[in-house]
């Protein structure tokens, strides 16, 4: 059976050198060598993420695209694509493929990365990452205090809208076609879920 990069899966990467799974942190991480890999730590563990594939690509651009464009307009913050370290706490540093701050937040926005918890976060899955997409980074986000999360699924044109709630999320449904997403974060947000999946 072939695999595609679209089914390369997320793995821990034991081989690294560092100072060891479950003690990685933001300086260790920046001080790797650049070998042109992409890497994530959830709680002090290291993880090797798979190139994304095209489809991936244009639903990330495309939600970037209708995010970034709305919330310019209506003044709401920044928008950011991957890639871009987002530092939840020293041991917890993720790439969410599009990730919302808003202007009360601004000084969350540093350099070269973001400070803390943005107040959105998009994670595209495919068969190989949706498994870490829903256990680790969710896990990693309700902790951190990410108001609002949405997991796309490119296969099944969906997109599921969770927001936390004492530390962990709740779902507030799945939803496709000419369904919009009834945000808490991005208010009066009308781009049909269709429109992502170009």
């Amino acid at each position: 059976m072939n695999t595609t990069p679209y089914d390369a899966m997320i793995t821990t990467a034991d081989t690294v050198q560092g100072p060891g799974q479950g003690n990685w942190t933001y300086n260790d991480y920046t001080a790797m060598p650049d070998d042109e890999k992409r890497y994530q730590i959830v709680d002090g563990v290291l993880f090797m993420s798979p190139s994304p594939d095209t489809r991936h690509q244009d639903t990330v651009g495309a939600i970037f695209a209708y995010l970034r464009e709305y919330a310019l307009r209506n003044k709401l913050g920044k928008v950011y694509i991957a890639p871009l370290d987002v530092e939840l706490n020293p041991k917890t540093v993720v790439q969410p493929d599009v990730l919302l701050i808003l202007h009360a937040h601004l000084e969350r926005i540093a350099a070269k990365r973001i400070i803390g918890a943005p107040d959105l976060v998009v994670e595209v899955s495919s068969p190989g990452t949706t498994g870490f997409d829903r256990r680790q980074k969710q896990d990693a986000y309700a902790h951190a205090g990410v108001p609002e999360y949405w997991i796309v699924n490119p296969a099944s044109h969906t997109v599921e809208l969770l927001i936390v709630e004492n530390t962990a999320y709740r779902s507030l449904g799945i939803f496709q076609g000419q369904q919009t997403l009834p945000s808490t974060i991005v208010p009066g947000f009308s781009v049909p879920v269709e429109q992502f999946f170009v």
